[in-house]
Formats: C-alpha cells, sequence, structure tokens
C-alpha cells in the first residue's frame, strides 16, 4: 500500500513504529501513535473509568473508523499473520473492555485483533498473544480528598476502587486484609506480588503531571514475608549482579554517545569534534528524557539529532538563559534568538 493522504501516511507511519518497536500491532497502538487517543486516557479505559475507547478519543468515531479502514488495507498489503486478543479492564469483575459506543461485534473484534510479522516463529507468537490476553492488573486509589463509599455509604477512608456505582472502599471490595508494600524496592516487589494470591496496583492522582503514578502494591501479608526471606538469602549476589549491570549500561551508553556524536560530525561537520561530543553526552545520558534518548534518538533519525544540536546552540551559543532568567516568555525568547541558531547551524553544515 503506498500512502497517499495525510491519513494515511499517519496511520501508515504510526502501523510501521509499532510493528518495527514491539513486532506486533493493533489498531489501538496505531491510534495512540497518532495521538488520537493520549496514553493517559488509555488508562482511564483499561481501569473502568471510561465506558468505551471512543469516549476517550481526541477524535470523532466516524474519523476512528477511517483510519480503522486504512489500517486494515495496509495489513491487508503486508502479510501479516492476525491473532484476537481480549481486553479485560482492570476492575474486580474483570469485564471485556469495549471499544465503541455501538458494540457492534464485527468492529468490536477489529478493534481486538493485533497483527504480527510473518516470519515471527510461531512460539514467539504464541507468547506476544498470551501476554497481551494477559487480565491487567486491579487497581487501588490513593484518594487526593475525602470520598463516601458506594457500598456502605461510609466517608474517608485511605483507599478506593472505582466502580460503576462509584468510589468502593476496600472493606466492601474485600481488599481490607491485604498489606500495603510501598514501592522502592523491585525484587521484593516482584516476589511479593508473585506468592500473593490477590495484589493489586495502588497509584496516586498527581496534579502537576496530570497522570496517575504508582505508589505501591496491596498484597498478602505471608507474601511479603515470604519474599523478605527470598531477597535476605541472596542479597549478596543480587548486589554483584546490580554492580554487573550498572557496568553494562555504562559501557553501552558511551557506545551509543559516541555513535550520535560521530552522526552529529556527518551532520554538522564544521561542529568542533570536542562539542560534537559533548553534545552526544549530554543528549543520550540515561533517563534524562532529552532527544537522545527516545526512540527517534536511540535510531539516530536526522531530524532527533537535528534537536539535539540545536537545543545545545540555543543554550551555549545564545542569550536565551539570560532572557529567560529576566522574565522573557519562553516562545518570544525563542523567537528572539531563532536567527543566531540559524547562524551557527549554516556554519557547521559548511564545515
Amino acid at each position: 500500500m503506498q500512502p497517499v493522504t495525510k491519513l494515511e501516511r499517519r496511520v501508515v507511519k504510526a502501523a510501521e513504529e509499532a510493528l518495527a518497536r514491539q513486532r506486533y500491532v493493533s489498531p489501538l497502538d496505531v491510534l495512540t501513535g497518532m495521538g488520537w487517543v493520549p496514553g493517559g486516557r488509555v488508562t482511564d479505559w483499561r481501569q473502568g473509568r471510561a465506558a468505551c475507547l471512543e469516549a476517550v478519543a481526541a477524535v470523532s468515531p466516524d474519523r476512528l473508523a477511517d483510519a480503522l479502514e486504512v489500517f486494515h488495507r495496509w495489513v491487508a498489503s503486508q502479510g501479516l499473520v492476525s491473532s484476537e486478543v481480549d481486553h479485560l479492564a482492570a476492575t474486580r469483575d474483570r469485564r471485556v473492555l469495549r471499544f465503541t459506543e455501538a458494540g457492534d461485534p464485527a468492529v468490536e473484534s477489529a478493534y481486538r485483533t493485533h497483527w504480527t510479522a510473518a516470519d515471527l516463529p510461531e512460539r514467539q507468537r504464541e507468547r506476544i498473544t498470551t501476554r497481551q490476553s494477559k487480565p491487567p492488573d486491579l487497581v487501588v486509589v490513593l484518594p487526593l480528598k475525602d470520598f463516601v463509599c458506594a457500598g456502605c455509604g461510609t466517608t474517608g477512608g485511605d483507599m478506593l476502587i472505582m466502580e460503576d456505582a462509584g468510589p468502593i472502599c476496600l472493606v466492601c471490595a474485600d481488599f481490607d486484609h491485604l498489606l500495603f508494600l510501598p514501592a522502592g524496592d523491585a525484587t521484593l516487589t516482584r516476589r511479593a506480588k508473585k506468592a500473593s494470591r490477590l495484589s493489586a496496583v495502588v497509584v496516586r492522582f498527581s496534579r502537576t503531571r496530570k497522570r496517575y503514578e504508582r505508589q505501591g502494591l496491596l498484597v498478602e501479608q505471608a507474601a511479603v514475608e515470604q519474599a523478605e526471606q527470598q531477597c535476605l538469602s541472596d542479597e549478596e549476589a543480587r548486589a554483584r549482579r546490580r554492580e554487573r549491570d550498572r557496568e553494562r549500561r555504562e559501557a553501552a551508553d558511551e557506545v551509543f554517545q559516541q555513535k550520535l556524536a560521530e552522526e552529529i560530525g556527518r551532520l554538522f561537520p564544521g561542529c568542533p569534534p570536542a562539542r560534537a561530543a559533548a553534545i552526544g553526552r549530554h543528549a543520550g545520558a540515561r533517563s534524562s528524557g532529552r532527544v537522545g534518548r527516545s526512540a527517534a534518538g536511540q535510531a539516530l533519525d536526522p531530524d532527533a539529532v537535528t534537536r539535539a544540536v540545536v537545543a545545545s546552540v540555543r543554550h551555549e551559543d545564545t542569550p536565551y538563559d539570560e532572557l529567560l532568567m529576566a522574565g522573557v516568555p519562553r516562545e518570544e525568547a525563542r523567537a528572539r534568538i531563532r536567527h543566531d541558531i540559524d547562524v551557527v547551524l549554516d556554519r557547521w553544515r559548511a564545515g
């Protein structure tokens, strides 16, 4: 399929990126990749806080249907293998999630179908399908304010579960016997969850980041005690493994940052080698959230590499930071120094 319209180009780009990244692609991957269904709203839908996916989309149902049609034409041209995946809500009833308001079985099935590369081994395809069909974690919320339980009518409580009738306290949800295990120790958390017959992820809404953030787990007390004993028994071995992992990550980061610096030198031959190396180290720093750590940056996409160079020039070769300190609005400050950036970039491109 050769994309012609703007919609086709956007759908195909999102589909190809998802398939390359995870070896499978679904309509939901495409819609989130296009920005038509924001990730935070997908979480609301999966946790049962929205009736259907259409209700949280940024576009109309007709536009979603148009994108789905384009996606299926693209799939047909790629020879991909289909498999239908269950989508269950992170609620106590584990109900099947709906994609559309109308709930037409054929359309719902089309949304649930995932597509994998034809050359993918059957065993790996089965693992992907099994993983995608796995019921999501139950979710418990640490409320920011008092609530009235829809079950018993009491006010307040440390935690709640959202259900169709409203917030439910842990007593009414039969979760009050579980122990709260704060986040922080990944090994302890993983082992306690595995040992607990019943568990739930505990989240709290961040007003600054506008999203729910994980705070820990609710698990059985016996599971925590068992996990603690396991962690004590192999603490020394895990410490050695963490050190080896740290060294391996540092070596990988150094290689990537060097490749990034080399790509900067190729695109901007006039950029001093020391400066290119500094930009590579800065933009490629692990967990920095900078452009070098994005998917495009790690693929050494020319646009991403150029953005990293522009960011460096903005801060190092223009009075941008001084303008911000003087109270100049961000967009106005960027407009003022745009010419200065272009001058440096043109000089570096010319070599």
